[in-house]
């Protein structure tokens, strides 16, 4: 390529950014006016949400249709994350609880969900999210809820139980697990490795081939792990990429998960009920009574009405002694007429029936 072709593509590439920006400009303009109606709807005593997850879903769809190359879909969606974040913000910033520290994978998810224009708050531990988003100090909360290699995060599906709460969104994040040392490590005499439990479990067959004789030391997150490596010379944390560049450490070894397709999924829980998209799940909690075929008598309206289950927990009742719960989450929305007719016959022969919530599958 000569040296006037690639001039002329820089000319043209500037011209292009120029259009870019000022469509940019004008959407955020456009996002400012909502935001002054929606203030003054406000003002006149009228409820108003600024955030709506169905929305939010059907534009990213949308713009995953349209789009025609070369950059795929899905780095193609989270461009148009950013700018929708970044336009929302100028409506009226979100504030987001999720579990910390910082530097955390439920850190990560959130960014990925809601783009990084919000308040982030890490909290020390699940049950706080589910507090501050119930007391309104936040507007949304981000927490685990299964992992592809270790299941199910059951101090989320207990906090269900407790709070009434809505789930509003979901979000899967593969995980990539690093080991990082810090400046002061030396990387041949590692004895202690510190990690989430979660994590040292994910990792267990690459420790063990590699590190047999190191310490395994569980702690409350992985960014905690990457904070105490910082000052010691013997170990090494399991951690992400966030912590690594968080607290300045180093990969000694990268993508240690025993897993190729290690991902977790985060729920979004809110206050307010998300209407259709076309394309959703809905998650429930069901007690049974303690009997021979309760789990299959549970099952048989989803199956007799073609409802497609996704996923299935069971956990001990907090109401009696060998008695259980179960979670169950499904294809479709609970105001579908075949979502209805299911709830009215689970309702019939089961204690209680929970709806946590409809909301959009997962789009990023």
């Amino acid at each position: 390529m000569s040296s006037q072709e690639l001039q002329a593509l820089r000319v043209r590439i500037d011209q292009l950014d120029e259009k870019i920006l000022d469509l940019i400009s004008e959407r955020a303009r456009c996002a400012q006016e909502v935001g002054n109606i929606k203030m003054r709807e406000l003002a006149e005593g009228e409820e108003v949400v600024f955030y709506r997850p169905e929305r939010e879903a059907q534009v990213l769809k949308r713009i995953m249709q349209l789009n025609k190359g070369p950059i795929d879909n899905e780095e193609m969606a989270r461009l148009f994350r950013e700018i929708m974040s970044t336009c929302l913000a100028l409506e009226q910033p979100l504030k987001i609880a999720y579990l910390g520290p910082e530097g955390t994978f439920s850190q990560a998810a959130t960014l990925k969900h809601f783009g990084k224009a919000v308040i982030s708050k890490p909290m020390a531990a699940i049950d706080e999210i589910f507090r501050e988003v119930a007391a309104g100090s936040v507007n949304f909360g981000v927490v685990p809820v299964e992992n592809s290699t270790e299941g199910a995060i059951n101090h989320t599906l207990d906090s269900f139980m407790e709070h009434d709460l809505v789930i509003c969104g979901e979000v899967e994040l593969r995980i990539h697990h690093h080991l990082l040392v810090g400046s002061n490590t030396k990387t041949d005499k590692i004895t202690r490795i510190y990690s989430h439990a979660q994590s040292l479990a994910q990792c267990r067959k690459w420790l063990d081939a590699h590190y047999p004789n190191a310490e395994r030391v569980a702690v409350s997150s992985n960014a905690d792990a990457a904070k105490r490596v910082q000052s010691e010379w013997n170990s090494a944390a399991i951690a992400g990429d966030m912590a690594a560049q968080l607290y300045g450490l180093t990969i000694l070894e990268d993508k240690i998960e025993d897993r190729p397709d290690n991902s977790t999924r985060f729920l979004i829980i809110g206050n307010q009920s998300v209407p259709a998209t076309g394309d959703d799940k809905t998650s429930v909690i069901v007690s049974v009574n303690n009997k021979p075929g309760a789990l299959h008598e549970l099952l048989i309206p989803f199956q007799a009405r073609g409802l497609d289950l996704t996923r299935i927990e069971t956990r001990p009742s907090r109401s009696g002694k060998w008695s259980y719960v179960f979670f169950i989450d499904f294809i479709g929305h609970h105001s579908d007429p075949l979502v209805r007719a299911a709830f009215e016959k689970i309702s019939e022969e089961s204690i209680g029936l929970k709806v946590l919530g409809s909301y959009p599958k997962a789009v990023l």
